[in-house]
């Protein structure tokens, strides 16, 4: 594989110790690759030249779910198990600071010391998804540096927030209790994404509800609840729900992964080895119906796409032809002579010329 651009000299040295398995060195390259600092792009694309190896395990959910205790007792368990695990823990970012409130940190500090486990909270920055800019990139870095596992933990997440998507092979949304009431608002959005339901706080009142409930909304999502309720106006939701994939054979159904929703309590370590288990078998069917490697496809496009823009913002706003253009063109807009639109025309034929 051919290199992108010439390695300085201290890229080199970083890589070198990289790998090695240096854990200053892969802290070091995240701060490297977080700031965006120079020669970032050829680091990454040096480390990633073997390919994706690590499990990528999402934990998301609303503030308060208990995602970061859970992170820590998965971790522990997978510790227990003789594995290296990787941990990156998206905070808010601080209206004050700007950096992570390391809330998440805190909150895995009895692990922290674990030579086994790394960990590397992150701020949002700004960004919307749940998830930090760089994120994927440091998940990469980690991958790359040899964990077997690697945890990801997004901030708290509603709705729309579900950018988690993109950078795990298995998601794990997690709720608790109090959340009974928004099942119906999250069919849209975390209902459609997890492949594990994880009810944390399980000793709390309404639990037993909360389980209830989603697994209702799981057998309304897959058209078994309708399965024997006539179509409406020739519909088969039971068909029409089933998902399928084309093989260059033939297109064949792939039998649908029945998402488990699970119990647990982090605190005690109630029900963990029972999620980590069921992270296994998501993991094995994702091997044998040929998911897993449709989720890295779709992962890479999405990856190019995100490097490509961020290329493109980058050459067109440190352009001095466009700041030119775009000096120009606000006076014109303030003026009553140009419009945004014709503004954004100039500077984009500008580009491709």
């Amino acid at each position: 594989m051919s290199r992108i651009e010439t390695l300085d000299a201290r890229t080199v040295e970083l890589l070198a110790r990289f790998r090695t398995g240096a854990v200053p060195a892969l802290a070091r390259a995240i701060s490297v690759v977080e700031g965006q600092r120079p020669g970032f792009q050829a680091l990454l694309h040096e480390v990633m030249a073997s390919g994706p190896q690590a499990r990528r395990i999402g934990f998301t959910g609303p503030p308060g779910a208990g995602k970061s205790s859970l992170v820590a007792a998965a971790a522990t368990t997978y510790r227990v198990r003789d594995e290296h695990v990787g941990v990156v823990a998206v905070d808010p970012t601080s209206p004050y600071s700007g950096g992570a409130l390391l809330g998440d940190r805190i909150r895995m500090n009895d692990v922290a010391t674990d030579p086994g486990i790394f960990i590397r909270s992150m701020a949002t920055r700004g960004s919307l998804g749940g998830l930090a800019t760089t994120t994927k990139e440091v998940v990469d870095l980690m991958d790359g540096f040899g964990f077997a596992r690697i945890l990801i933990e997004t901030v708290g997440v509603g709705q729309t927030e579900l950018e988690i998507t993109a950078a795990a092979d298995t998601v794990v949304v997690v709720l608790v209790p109090e959340s009974g009431d928004a099942i119906q608002a999250m069919k849209a959005g975390l209902m459609e994404i997890a492949d594990v339901f994880v009810v944390n706080k399980a000793d709390r009142p309404g639990s037993a509800r909360l389980v209830k409930e989603l697994r209702q909304a799981l057998h309304l999502r897959a058209g078994s609840a309708l399965k024997d309720i006539p179509a409406h106006h020739g519909v088969d939701l039971g068909r029409a729900l089933k998902r399928e994939r084309t093989t260059d054979s033939a297109a064949q159904e792939v039998e649908d992964w029945p998402v488990p929703v699970l119990t647990t309590n982090a605190l005690t370590n109630e029900g963990v080895d029972d999620l980590v288990d069921a992270v296994e078998r998501h993991r094995s069917w994702l091997v044998e119906s040929g998911q897993l490697e449709e989720r890295r496809r779709d992962r890479a496009e999405g990856r190019v796409r995100d490097v490509v823009n961020r290329e493109l913002q980058r050459i067109t706003w440190s352009s001095d032809e466009v700041r030119r253009l775009l000096g120009e063109g606000v006076l014109g807009i303030a003026g009553g002579e140009e419009t945004p639109y014709s503004v954004a025309r100039r500077i984009t034929d500008a580009l491709l010329r």
